[in-house]
């Protein structure tokens, strides 16, 4: 009887025990949540004080390009001296110049003529020219079923994009005035 009384006795006390441990491994695992969450909270933050930080620096960083660019601006106006352009206009009587007398002419007409004449091709020639060849070779090399289609095709594609380009060319060199 005795034997009986101690495994119970020990029995007992080993389910206890074994109840504590699971408490305090319940308890343990719940702390670990919240210091996880703790953790990742931190995390939060220091990631919300980068962001902070970092959109405080593109805008110092917009502030200062934008005072930059001032400056140049004030400097390049103050440095340079601004080009005038002028163009002088000719008028003349068409009666005098012309030697047949079967055109109307009311004394007002009037014909533009500048002081200054420019000399060679144009970009939008030469754009136009290396368009037509470039294209028409491409179009030659991609369309493979009917290559002298393609090279057609690509041709007036090439000349059309050339001359876009060096019209613009032009345009910004002053060969041509923008309208």
């Amino acid at each position: 009887m005795k034997n009986i009384l101690l495994a119970g006795l020990v029995s007992v006390i080993t389910l206890t025990a074994c109840k504590k441990d699971d408490q305090v491994a319940e308890k343990s695992l719940e702390q670990q949540k919240i210091e996880f969450q703790a953790r990742q909270l931190d995390i939060e933050k220091q990631k919300l004080a980068i962001e902070k930080e970092r959109f405080a620096y593109e805008t110092q960083k917009k502030a200062d390009s934008l005072v930059e660019v001032q400056k140049a601006k004030t400097a390049a106006a103050a440095a340079a001296p601004q080009v005038i352009r002028e163009t002088k206009t000719i008028y003349r009587d068409r009666s005098s110049s012309s030697n047949s007398g079967s055109v109307a002419n009311n004394g007002s007409s009037s014909t533009g003529t500048t002081t200054t004449k420019k000399k060679g091709i144009s970009e939008a020639a030469k754009g136009t020219a290396i368009g037509v060849v470039s294209g028409a070779a491409l179009g030659a090399i991609v369309n493979k079923k009917n290559r002298g289609g393609g090279a057609v095709v690509g041709g007036v594609i090439g000349a059309a994009t050339g001359y876009t380009l060096g019209r613009a060319q032009d345009r910004k060199s002053g060969r041509v005035q923008p309208k």
